[in-house]
């Protein structure tokens, strides 16, 4: 499946209430109707593909819709609950679906008009009109019955006309939307690990087994292959692009940009061959001189990538290409970093890394440098320099437990403005609410790999939805 196949996501909407009462209280069924259309409205105004089923008002109705979800394909399903109605009548919908169930109890305003109602002459009527505000009613019952099903639920409460609860709403879908995006995700694995990085080695069956991914194993040799097709008039066309988005220093060699050109191409070419969401790779070099020639001039094209929403992850890094997608899925970039130091005067945590750097998330355009060397690595070449915009951030970590599961680690805190080290590399500050002692003391508690993805904006709500909508626990420090 094509990569922008995943963009949306599926969604089911059904409202429930109870068939007897329609016949004894006239227009109840046309008002939960209504509010059923409302909600539909608005689900489709954030782009989901839904399936709304209307009012499920008896089991015989509720079992035609399980069959009608799943044939859908629903990642996600949305229980409006109108009135009281039995769990016979829901249990059956969503059961055979196999997915979550956000329960959505909205009164259809703020309170009731008490005065009004009680000045109503008919007891029926009165009594129509308390049904029509009756949503909290069953929640318990459903609650119950989908715990002792095993169905994994969660709840939106408050009314119809309420901004926070369609923003709540919203960022369900969004969860459910990245969660999709993740399960078509092809990750492209090139080389092999930074050899003694205990830390980083994943267990990739794991990973398809909670992220739904697929990994394909790639070779260095191909991407050497490719850059021998790649002809003169598309390398200057590349390194005349390689001006319009960085800041090309004036020491950078002719020579080097247009190396880095070829391979940014042929980066283009291997992506699109194997349909790639994202790339982690690392080749420490075996004397081959078009491989090494690939790989240390790749930098400048995996920043390109990553900028495209295709994340490039140096060093073989798994978890952390993971991470930078799923933060990029939700629009906040995802760069990779890790921390190096500390400014205990100013009280920030210095962090950055050599490799790709996400252009869309900098401060100012890049820097593209000349190395003398590729500390701790092969070969030398341009490199890119750049800051984190200043503002809110949050950090993610994919971290692979010893206990054979993936869990979530989220920090959010803020890029400020003041010195880094100019060594060519991506350097940001970064300030916690907590202290960077602190932060640092409780980032390392929760184990993760030394890695970590960044991005713009403090999206860690939406991330615990995520993590719930996958069933895995997630940990957010501040």
């Amino acid at each position: 499946m094509k990569q922008n196949a995943a963009s949306g996501v599926r969604v089911g909407l059904f409202s429930i209430g109870l068939e007897t009462y329609w016949p004894q209280f006239p227009g109840l069924q046309d008002r939960l109707l209504t509010s059923n259309r409302r909600i539909a409205t608005q689900l489709e105004s954030s782009g989901v593909e839904l399936t709304n089923l209307g009012l499920i008002d008896n089991p015989a109705r509720a079992r035609q819709a399980g069959h009608q979800f799943r044939a859908a394909d629903v990642d996600l399903i949305f229980l409006h609950v109108s009135t009281y109605a039995l769990s016979s009548t829901v249990l059956p919908v969503v059961r055979r679906a196999r997915v979550p169930v956000i329960i959505l109890n909205l009164a259809p305003g703020d309170a009731i008009d008490y005065m009004a109602f009680n000045r109503l002459t008919s007891r029926r009527e009165m009594t129509g009109e308390w049904l029509a505000w009756c949503q909290a009613c069953p929640v318990p019952e459903i609650a119950n019955v989908f715990r002792r099903s095993n169905i994994p639920f969660f709840e939106v409460t408050g009314t119809l006309d309420e901004a926070s609860v369609w923003n709540e709403i919203d960022g369900w879908v969004q969860a459910a939307r990245v969660v999709s995006r993740m399960e078509h995700n092809r990750v492209g694995l090139m080389g092999h690990y930074y050899g003694g990085m205990l830390d980083i080695y994943s267990d990739l069956t794991l990973h398809s087994a909670v992220f739904g991914c697929h990994f394909e194993m790639l070779e260095v040799d191909e991407l050497a292959a490719l850059r021998r097709d790649v002809n003169a008039a598309d390398i200057a066309a590349r390194v005349a692009h390689f001006h319009d988005v960085f800041d090309v220093q004036p020491d950078c060699p002719a020579s080097e940009l247009e190396r880095a050109a070829r391979t940014s191409i042929a980066l283009d070419r291997l992506v699109a061959e194997h349909d790639l969401g994202s790339l982690a790779y690392y080749y420490q070099g075996s004397g081959i001189a078009e491989n090494e020639d690939a790989v240390t001039s790749i930098i400048l094209g995996t920043s390109l990538l990553t900028a495209r929403g295709i994340p490039v992850a140096g060093e073989y890094e798994v978890k952390n290409v993971q991470a930078m997608k799923i933060l990029d899925c939700f629009g906040a970039g995802g760069s990779f970093t890790e921390y190096y130091a500390t400014d205990f005067e100013d009280d920030v945590v210095l962090m950055g890394h050599d490799g790709p750097g996400h252009i869309a998330i900098a401060q100012d355009k890049i820097k593209v440098c000349p190395l003398e060397v590729y500390h701790g690595k092969i070969g030398l070449g341009l490199s890119v320099e750049m800051s984190v915009k200043n503002g809110p951030v949050t950090l993610l970590s994919v971290v692979e437990t010893g206990t054979g599961t993936l869990e979530l680690l989220v920090a959010e805190g803020e890029s400020v403005p003041g010195p880094i080290l100019e060594i060519g590399n991506t350097n940001s500050r970064y300030r916690f609410p907590m202290g960077a002692r602190n932060f640092i003391q409780n980032w390392n508690a929760h184990a993760p790999a030394h890695h970590c993805a960044v991005g713009l904006g403090h999206v860690a709500p939406t991330l615990e939805k995520f993590s719930a909508l996958l069933g895995v626990k997630i940990h957010r420090i501040c």
